[in-house]
C-alpha cells in the first residue's frame, strides 16, 4: 500500500515550530523549578539553620561566661597569670652570665692562670686575678683584652668588647707574677637576645704606663 503525504510544506513548518515551542516552554517550567527549589533551600538554610546555629553559639557563650564568672578568686588566677607571663619575659631578658667562661677561654692564654674571677653584671664589671710566667705576658694578655672587638649576628659592625683594662695589683717572683686585673664589658655580649661573636687578635702590644690602676695613686 502506498501513503502519499498531502500536507503542505507550510503546514508541516508550523507543526514544527509548534511542537519547538512547546519543548522550550516545557525545558524553562524545569529550569524555573529547579531555580525556585534552590532559592527556597537557600533561604531555609539561612533562616532557619544558620540562625539555629547562632542562637546555639549564644546559648554556649552565655553559659561559659556564667562558669567562668562564678570560679572562685577568678581574679586573683588572672593575675597570677599575667605575672607568670612577666616572669617569662623577665627570664628572657635576664643576661646570661655563663657566657663569660667561653669568652675567657677565648681571650686568655694557655701561659696565663686564673685563680679567681668576679663577674658584676650591674656594674658591667670584671675582676680577674691569676699567674702568668712573667710581666712581659701580663702585657700582652692585657693588650688582648683591650684590643678584643665583638659582633652581633650577622652584623659587621665591630665593637670593643672590654675597656679601662688596668691591673689593680701585681707582683712577681722567680717562678713569674700575680696579677688582679678590672675591666668593664658592654653588656651587649651578655644579652641572650643576641648571637655574640668574639673577634680576639693574634698578635698585641700594651703600653705598660696605661695597665696601672690610678686607685691609691
Amino acid at each position: 500500500m502506498i501513503q502519499f503525504n498531502l500536507l503542505p510544506d507550510v503546514k508541516i513548518q508550523y507543526i514544527k515550530a509548534r511542537r519547538t515551542k512547546h519543548l522550550m516552554m516545557l525545558a524553562s517550567i524545569v529550569v524555573i523549578g529547579v531555580s525556585l527549589f534552590v532559592f527556597i533551600l537557600m533561604l531555609f538554610t539561612v533562616n532557619v539553620v544558620q540562625k539555629k546555629s547562632l542562637g546555639d553559639l549564644n546559648k554556649d557563650i552565655k553559659k561559659y561566661s556564667a562558669d567562668l564568672k562564678a570560679t572562685p578568686d577568678l581574679d586573683k588566677i588572672l593575675t597570677v597569670q599575667n605575672q607568670l607571663g612577666a616572669l617569662t619575659d623577665l627570664h628572657e631578658q635576664k643576661p646570661v652570665s655563663s657566657r663569660v667562661y667561653g669568652y675567657l677561654a677565648q681571650v686568655t692564654p694557655v701561659t696565663i692562670k686564673l685563680t679567681s674571677m668576679n663577674l658584676d653584671l650591674e656594674q658591667n664589671t670584671v675582676v680577674l686575678s691569676g699567674t702568668a710566667p712573667s710581666l712581659e705576658s701580663l702585657y700582652a694578655y692585657t693588650a688582648t683584652l683591650k684590643a678584643t672587638k665583638y659582633t652581633v649576628g650577622d652584623s659587621t659592625d665591630r665593637k670593643s668588647a672590654f675597656t679601662n683594662v688596668v691591673w689593680t695589683s701585681y707582683g712577681r717572683d722567680k717562678t713569674g707574677a700575680n696579677f688582679t686585673l678590672s675591666a668593664s664589658f658592654d653588656a651587649e655580649i651578655f644579652k641572650s637576645e643576641n648571637t655574640v661573636n668574639l673577634k680576639v687578635p693574634t698578635q698585641t702590644t700594651a703600653d705598660p704606663a696605661t695597665l696601672f690602676s690610678t686607685e691609691g695613686l
